[in-house]
């Protein structure tokens, strides 16, 4: 697939296409730290370790004040630093430190106080931000990881467009009983069967509307689903490089065998399945419908069209019931997606995706390319 053309990066574009904002409407920026004293005289710009947080001061803070919120009406703009949870979508502390130094509580001073909320972090705090702006009605967007490639792609797209081809993709995929995907290693086949039970795809399309509290990950563009159930093998490759064979049945994985690399990895896993059983519960099935550059940042990356991803973890924000509460431990409160691409996972490849719909098996993807089906859904 050939790349398109990307725009330069507009943050004015970008709001106005997510947000819609109104006249008036107060913003202001979230980024993470181990040490939010930090942020503190902007002592974290001195840091090249930050480049994350570099960004959200460079080109998100410096441009709403430059021209971005006169151009929309927008107010506010302010900065403030929250310290890093050390593990995605676990929920933020409530202790905040604006560049003034002065100490702010997200609960009482920030979220009840603006309508919108962009968190540019390290770890993706979108689930507890989803469960946050329902309960005080702000809209948000969470941006971890961004880099140079990213604002450059994934940020410059036209959210309208990225919406309507999103759609035509969920159409396509939504409803089926299941799907069937199948992982090559080498000669070996390893099948993953997750079931849907008809319902309705989600979609993940970088809009959110005045009148609907929500927070978009961004970059967008996937279609997704909270499976039923699950059963089957795949393969997971560790931060480490490590390759071990998930066993899944009833939904979760339960038990992790070695395929090559560190068993004290392994090892790991499975001590933390058997202290907190839910760790392993699939809550999401997800595809990507854009056509952008390969990042090496996941946040991008699961949204290129003909990969696919599943994620362990924390379900509440994408409709499932699995919350933080129903963890052994709060630390393991996770939302973790395991992306399958060329790009992440070289040494594994997802042969073939079929979903099961209206008696029928379909192709959907094959060798990380679109099939036929999806193919005709986008036109």
């Amino acid at each position: 697939m050939d790349l398109p053309h990307f725009p330069p990066f507009c943050l004015a574009r970008l709001l106005r296409n997510t947000f819609r904002p109104r006249q008036g409407e107060r913003i202001c920026i979230l980024i993470d730290l181990p040490d939010p004293d930090l942020v503190k005289d902007w002592a974290f710009l001195g840091d090249e370790g930050f480049s994350i947080q570099r960004h959200a001061h460079d080109s998100f803070y410096n441009l709403l004040h430059v021209s971005v919120m006169a151009e929309l009406g927008l107010t506010g703009g302010e900065f403030f630093a929250y310290e890093e949870t050390g593990g995605s979508n676990l929920d933020l502390p409530d202790r905040a430190v604006a560049p003034d130094g002065t100490e702010r509580s997200l609960e009482r001073d920030i979220y009840p106080n603006y309508d919108i909320i962009l968190c540019i972090s390290t770890h993706s705090a979108t689930a507890p931000l989803t469960a946050l702006a329902k309960r005080h009605g702000f809209r948000g967007a969470t941006l971890h990881g961004v880099n140079d490639i990213i604002l450059r792609s994934g940020l410059a797209v036209d959210y309208n467009e990225v919406s309507l081809v999103t759609e035509r993709l969920r159409l396509a995929l939504t409803r089926a009983d299941w799907f069937e995907i199948d992982f090559m290693l080498g000669d070996d086949i390893h099948t993953l069967r997750l079931e849907c039970s008809q319902e309705e795809a989600q979609k993940s399309h970088g809009i959110c509307l005045a009148d609907e509290p929500d927070v978009a990950n961004l970059p967008a563009g996937e279609v997704y689903f909270v499976p039923t159930g699950g059963n089957g093998v795949f393969p997971m490759q560790y931060a480490d490089g490590t390759l071990g064979l998930q066993q899944v049945t009833g939904g979760s994985i339960t038990r992790v065998t070695l395929i090559r690399g560190d068993q004290a990895v392994i090892d790991a896993h499975n001590a933390k399945l058997a202290d907190d059983p839910v760790t392993g519960e699939l809550g999401e099935l997800g595809f990507g419908t854009q056509v952008l550059p390969v990042s090496g940042r996941d946040i991008q990356d699961e949204k290129i069209l003909g990969t696919m991803h599943v994620a362990t973890g924390r379900s509440d924000h994408l409709g499932g019931d699995l919350t933080p509460d129903k963890f052994a431990k709060s630390q393991n409160a996770t939302h973790d997606d395991i992306l399958f691409s060329p790009s992440k996972t070289p040494d594994i490849k997802v042969s073939e995706v079929r979903m099961q719909r209206d008696g029928g098996s379909i192709v959907v993807l094959e060798n990380y390319q679109p099939a036929e089906h999806l193919l005709r859904a986008i036109g």
